[in-house]
């Protein structure tokens, strides 16, 4: 009689040993290669204004037009993990975003930069969702926010790298070289993950006729030879076909919207500031920039300890921190030291939230559609990534002062703390512990 074993069981029970660890790491380093998409142009927008003699305040699109593109991205190429696997759809879209990336290196106008970025976010728009949902499929419980978390921490510390390049690479060969190396890494780094990335034991299990292969990756978890013909079973697993009411089912109907406020209320201050900060502030803003990304990798590896151990309440405290740090950004008759303190804070708090619902995000949803749930949760919330760009734009259009322009993404962050209060209290049994998992939904 052959052997049947229990996924939940046997991912949750597993020692958190060289698997997941190595898990964590490739799924790092997709995120490094998003993360240092995401910033290379804002580091490199005051050159390429120079260069083209365009007005900054036109600039809004083209900082907008990949997170456009991840609108199309995210629920794209999250049918296509659900439909063909997390892996493919994982390097299919870094493959996608670092070519086009890489073609940035002959724009010539910002028409072209436009239509370029556009393309490049329909790759990240899938990336980080189907990554999301991997490293959540194979985490035991009791470590799955900490994982997901550890993995993001890969997009803040990329966004990193270009401010450091770019004393050395702008000089010597202009804004097209941070182009040039954020095309060819994601490139690298997804033929790495088409080579050594596994699939999602949840999901061979699910799709069913890859038993075989379901056994291999189950002996790796277990530490013990299983064989082909076991039988694995999901709880809360049942195969259906996806639709977007699955989203809203069962006990998901006020969290879904809810969750989705969320994103996209922090998004848009995330992004507003992102891209702005360099621009608005010349002097200080490359060491600005920099602060709000390793404070936000602090925050956000603090978010994953406590998330794991006391649920939901440290997000709703950052989203309310953060709408007041945010709020002093620009206040006239600061140092420049306390200023680059101020964003630093707002980045703890901004990316440390951004943490934080990424990982709720791939826990929520029940495996058959995971990635749908997340990708959804993403897309919805690139509406205020698109906004914050385009906002701050119209915003120096109107020559408002510095410490006018960043109230627009504090009022944004409060109504982020408003829906985080409301999801709180909604939901306290689901989120306390994060003890959210393949029966959540059912």
């Amino acid at each position: 009689m052959a052997r049947s074993i229990n996924i939940n069981q046997l991912v949750d029970d597993q020692k958190v040993g060289s698997f997941v660890v190595t898990l964590v790491v490739l799924g790092f380093l997709a995120m490094l290669a998003d993360g240092y998409d995401i910033l290379a142009l804002a580091i490199s927008a005051p050159a390429i204004i120079k260069d083209w003699g365009v007005d900054r305040a036109a600039f809004g699109p083209a900082f907008s037009a990949s997170l456009f593109g991840i609108l199309f991205g995210a629920p794209i190429l999250g049918w296509v993990s659900d439909r063909f696997g997390r892996k493919k759809a994982i390097v299919s879209g870094g493959l996608i975003f670092g070519a086009f990336t890489l073609a940035c290196v002959w724009a010539t106008s910002l028409q072209e930069l436009v239509a370029l970025r556009f393309l490049t976010g329909i790759g990240l728009g899938g990336l980080l969702p189907n990554t999301i949902a991997l490293i959540a499929e194979y985490a035991p419980k009791r470590w799955r926010a900490t994982s997901v978390i550890v993995m993001f921490s890969g997009i803040t510390l990329g966004g990193a790298v270009p401010g450091w390049l770019a004393p050395e690479l702008l000089p010597a060969y202009g804004w097209q070289a941070l182009f040039v190396v954020g095309g060819l890494g994601p490139i690298v780094i997804a033929l790495l993950l088409a080579l050594v990335l596994p699939e999602s034991i949840k999901y061979l299990v699910l799709r069913g006729g890859r038993n075989a292969e379901a056994a291999k990756l189950a002996s790796r978890l277990s530490g013990e030879t299983i064989a082909a013909d076991t039988a694995f079973t999901i709880e809360g697993g049942k195969k259906t076909p996806f639709t977007p009411a699955l989203l809203f089912s069962g006990g998901l109907a006020a969290i879904t919207p809810l969750l989705w406020i969320l994103f996209a209320s922090n998004l848009m201050a995330n992004y507003f500031i992102n891209s702005w900060i360099v621009t608005v502030f010349p002097a200080t803003g490359r060491h600005d920039l920099l602060m709000f990304q390793v404070c936000g990798t602090i925050g956000g590896i603090l978010i994953s300890f406590l998330l794991d151990r006391t649920g939901f309440v440290p997000i709703v405290i950052l989203f309310l921190c953060g709408a007041i740090s945010v709020s002093l950004i620009g206040q006239p008759g600061l140092p420049d030291t306390t200023h680059t303190l101020i964003v630093g804070a707002a980045g703890f708090c901004v990316l440390g939230v951004q943490f934080g619902i990424n990982a709720i995000s791939g826990m929520i949803y029940p495996t058959a559609f995971r990635s749908n749930g997340s990708g959804w949760a993403f897309a919805i919330g690139r509406f205020g990534s698109v906004i914050g760009p385009l906002l701050g734009g119209y915003l120096l259009a109107m020559q408002l002062p510095p410490q006018n322009l960043f109230y627009a993404p504090a009022i944004s962050l409060a109504l982020g703390f408003v829906a985080s209060l409301i999801l709180l209290r909604c939901s306290m049994t689901r989120f306390r512990g994060l003890t959210i998992d393949d029966k959540a939904a059912g």
